[in-house]
């Protein structure tokens, strides 16, 4: 990595530079004309901020609480697919980045590394944030059970189930390159038994049939000894019928913008869902995901109220061109440009971070 990477931009240009094109259609690309893409990093830089001066900054820190845990930083590596074929660091790489930075991680169920690896190589760093693992819903019940055991026993301390792909998104820019996996890499914890030919009938040739239903996050959650957080929420409603099934929180995603074209940024999402979790359920978590590029993003997301928030793509460039060296350095960026924004808005902790930190056009 040169000394001239000093933004996330400049970790992007990089990663497009070493990685091939089929690679960075599928990790940089989004559903259709990918305007929900582009949404997520606008919206975040339309906020305006609103400092405070001449606040009182002693014993400032950045240090956050989520599920009965104090963490280092309200910050999380989101889950993605596939890192090893970004760098052959792969997983590990990023698990030590996201580590090294007191930064936590959710793993992807599409990991290219063993869950039982990346867990023990982190677990018991005592300076490490959250390690959660992500879950997509698999039809049959016995093979999720048995996944569940395994990310149980690995040490991971909570589940992100993604609600939002009941199929997988119009990419027109992956659907142009493919996506010709290196030798070895694959994603190991998926089911590699063929499905059973079906007549083609349903929506999108029956795959439909298989997306999973509020039943079975209820089913989920009685199932594990795990926290569940259910990550693709969008509307306030399905946020509260998430927590009145016993999830732990919500992750207000458009999924980077992959799956459903023309969604709202989640900057836009996040206020609405906010209100109507804090006035039902106050002890509940909300994490924002898509779009964060800065540290004054990630300071805004917690001004509109969220509890921490996931970055993806561009620790994921970072990790392509510089392996976990690169993915800690975006991370530190991170770091770096949120403590200085608290600062300089007057805010020593979290606590001191609220929407009065946003510059309104009504009177306070």
């Amino acid at each position: 990595m040169t000394t001239s990477i000093i933004t996330l931009q400049d970790h992007e240009h990089a990663a497009q530079a070493a990685l091939g094109e089929a690679a960075w259609a599928y990790f940089s690309g989004g559903a259709g004309d990918e305007i929900t893409l582009r949404r997520n990093v606008d919206a975040w830089q339309r906020l305006n901020l609103s400092p405070r001066v001449l606040q009182d900054l002693g014993g400032g820190h950045t240090r956050c609480h989520l599920l009965g845990r104090e963490w280092p930083m309200p910050l999380l590596v989101a889950p993605m697919a596939y890192q090893r074929w970004a760098h052959p660091e792969g997983e590990f790489g990023m698990a030590l980045a996201a580590a090294a930075q007191g930064c936590g991680m959710v793993l992807s169920h599409q990991t290219s590394t063993p869950l039982h690896d990346v867990a023990a190589l982190v677990a018991t760093d005592a300076e490490r944030g959250p390690l959660w693992f992500q879950l997509y819903w698999l039809a049959d019940r016995g093979t999720l059970r048995e996944l569940l055991a395994q990310i149980e026993a690995a040490g991971f301390e909570a589940l992100v189930l993604t609600v939002d792909a009941a199929v997988h998104g119009v990419r027109d820019r992956e659907r142009r390159h493919g996506m010709p996996l290196p030798e070895g890499v694959k994603a190991v914890h998926w089911p590699t038994s063929a499905p059973q030919n079906k007549p083609s009938t349903g929506l999108c040739a029956g795959l439909a049939d298989a997306a999973p239903t509020w039943a079975d996050v209820h089913w989920l959650i009685g199932q594990t000894r795990l926290p569940v957080l259910l990550k693709g929420i969008t509307h306030p409603q399905d946020a509260l019928q998430a927590l009145s099934l016993g999830a732990a929180g919500v992750i207000v995603s458009n999924h980077g913008g992959r799956v459903l074209d023309t969604l709202p940024a989640t900057a836009e999402l996040l206020p609405r869902i906010v209100q109507a979790v804090r006035q039902q359920h106050p002890q509940a978590l909300v994490l924002v995901d898509g779009g964060l590029r800065r540290g004054t993003d990630l300071f805004k997301a917690l001004a509109l109220g969220a509890d921490a928030a996931l970055i993806g793509r561009p620790v994921l460039y970072g990790l392509a061109h510089a392996g976990a060296h690169g993915a800690a350095h975006v991370l530190r960026l991170m770091r770096d440009e949120f403590e200085a924004t608290m600062a300089l808005t007057g805010c020593a902790q979290l606590q001191n971070i609220g929407i009065d930190r946003l510059w309104s056009q009504k009177p306070i």
